[in-house]
């Protein structure tokens, strides 16, 4: 079921029974006419645009066949009024809301809100003013439902809390014939003393993270420097290749360092002595 049969089924249309004096003011509207014609049709005629609906008063009492429009009809003189109600789509920019979480810190959030006239009549005869309404009760919702919210959830769970303000304020503004079609989150600002305490925590757990990464670095090669000495304790001649390889880096330096390869056995013997 959509918007506007929604909107039709839950409002009864007024019966258009005038009464004695309706008829009397009726025949007078009518002889007015006639009287200053075709003049007359100037103050009669009524445009509305596409994107417009028109909701006609016959003294004091909406017409039955609800809002009128896109076109040209009549109105009489002297006994119908008219409101045309946009239809279009409006966004509401809801101010910056200090709000205080569930966890005792406080932030200020804003949030924008696009919301639609639906039902035309029920914009106009339920409500004073349906956009107004409608940006306070935002406001008011925003902070009623991220005072539920933890700092992390809403830093964190923007989509889901955009989701249930829509379905709340779909709900609660559904009798002035408004439709909320989007809800969105825009900016969550923090104290700067918060601000500066999360990049502190944010900085030492990048540097535990850090220096984890650098002590499994550092095992690892120690294992494999120790497999590696295994191996060439097993093979003298595999020693003395690496003495040739060190050599061989230090002369493509061009440098006049001179390294003369000793086995540290020699030294051990030496020193013993």
């Amino acid at each position: 079921m959509d918007s506007n049969s929604r909107g039709k089924e839950g409002r009864e249309e007024p019966e258009a029974e005038l009464g004695c004096c309706g008829y009397v003011l009726t025949g007078v509207s009518i002889f007015i006419l006639i009287i200053f014609f075709p003049f007359s049709l100037i103050c009669s005629l009524k445009i509305v645009q596409e994107y417009e609906r028109a909701v006609i008063f016959r003294l004091g009492r909406v017409l039955s066949g609800g809002a009128k429009g896109p076109g040209l009809f009549f109105l009489m003189p002297c006994v119908d009024t008219c409101r045309c109600v946009d239809m279009r789509t409006f966004s509401y920019d809801i101010p910056p809301q200090e709000i205080l979480s569930r966890d005792s810190v406080t932030v200020a959030v804003d949030a924008v809100i696009y919301a639609r006239i639906f039902d035309a009549t029920m914009s106009i005869i339920n409500v004073e003013n349906a956009h107004a309404s409608t940006k306070l009760l935002a406001a008011t919702t925003l902070r009623n439902v991220l005072g539920t919210k933890a700092l992390s959830d809403i830093l964190s769970e923007r989509e889901s809390i955009a989701n249930q303000m829509q379905s709340i304020l779909d709900h609660a503004t559904d009798p002035w014939g408004v439709k909320v079609e989007r809800v969105e989150v825009k900016d969550v600002r923090l104290p700067v003393q918060m601000q500066r305490a999360m990049a502190a925590e944010a900085e030492a757990n990048r540097d535990a993270r850090a220096k984890v990464i650098l002590a499994d670095g550092e095992m690892k090669a120690s294992r494999s420097l120790k497999e590696a000495a295994d191996i060439m304790s097993q093979s003298p001649a595999a020693m003395q290749i690496r003495y040739l390889q060190t050599l061989n880096s230090i002369a493509a330096e061009r440098n006049s360092t001179i390294i003369f390869p000793l086995p540290i056995d020699m030294l051990g013997g030496l020193m013993k002595k």
